[in-house]
């Protein structure tokens, strides 16, 4: 059986390196039991780091040149790559491996002229106003706390480095993949153009189990479930949910949150696979049929 697995960013935390490895080791034991047998690929998220790596750039803007957000993206797949290669290698006793990987988009898609997803630092309002003249970017205001820039978010259409995935899961090694959804990139003159934009991870993750073949997508995230009327005194963990009952549901599900994890679950869902979702810490019972939620 082919799994994709999807660790949410919180898979390493926020904290220092040292900090990072610490939460990663108990990851990588929660998950050791699915990839110790079977084709596995792991995907994860780079929220937290893409942001540290940001900021960064911003404090030494004056002494190195800012890299643009492809760049960073690229940066943080094989940090967290190389993190997770060494701790799972370990947990798991197989051969681990991480893939720098440049995802498809297009250019002319709508999201490139309504840019609505927010990254790296707050500015100032004068900040802002210099950043939009110099470099061309679009900031907003951020909750009354600043402004921060904004940046497309296009769906994946196609995973430049898919046959090699497949070879390194051939050979048996569990592959990683697809490290905060790609690379953005567009094709121009037969080259591969790298653009700025954040490639959500949960539809990169779905793309890549259909195009795999894959049997199954488990979601890793920080809840157990999929809940109706979230965070109310009435609310309700759901165990099973059909396409149509996942496509009526979206309208109730917080759009930075658990929407795209049930979007990407649907899509993967409509090319005969099945999606679990759930935490790391339900993940045995979830994996049992005692907790999390099942699409597909």
């Amino acid at each position: 059986m082919t799994l994709v697995l999807a660790l949410g960013g919180n898979a390493l935390g926020r904290g220092t390196a040292a900090e990072q490895l610490a939460t990663l080791r108990k990851t990588c034991a929660a998950i050791a039991p699915l990839v110790r047998e079977g084709e596995v690929v792991i995907t994860h998220g780079n929220g937290p780091q893409v942001g540290n790596e940001l900021l960064r750039q911003e404090r030494a803007a004056d002494e190195v040149p800012p890299l643009p957000l492809y760049l960073a993206v690229a940066q943080t797949q094989a940090e967290i790559g190389a993190l997770i290669e060494t701790e799972l290698s370990a947990a798991a006793g197989r051969p681990v491996a991480c893939l720098v990987t440049h995802v498809h988009v297009d250019p002319d898609d709508p999201a490139f002229d309504q840019p609505t997803k927010p990254i790296g630092p707050f500015y100032s309002e004068e900040e802002a106003r210099a950043l939009e003249r110099e470099r061309g970017w679009q900031l907003v205001e951020d909750a009354g706390r600043g402004f921060r820039r904004v940046v497309p978010s296009p769906p994946p259409l196609d995973i430049v480095e898919l046959a090699s995935i497949r070879a390194l899961v051939a050979s048996g090694a569990v592959a990683i993949a697809c490290g905060g959804g790609g690379i953005p990139v567009v094709s121009r003159n037969g080259y591969l153009k790298g653009v700025d934009a954040v490639i959500d991870k949960d539809r990169a993750s779905a793309l890549l189990a259909a195009r795999l073949g894959a049997e199954r997508l488990v979601i890793l995230t920080e809840v157990p479930a999929v809940y109706r009327r979230y965070r109310k005194s009435n609310q309700e963990e759901i165990r099973e949910l059909g396409v149509d009952e996942a496509t009526q549901l979206l309208s109730e599900l917080a759009e930075g949150s658990m929407r795209p994890k049930v979007e990407a679950a649907l899509e993967f869902a409509r090319t005969g696979g099945e999606t679990l979702i759930t935490s790391f810490d339900a993940l045995a019972e979830a994996l049992e049929g005692r907790a999390g939620t099942r699409i597909g």
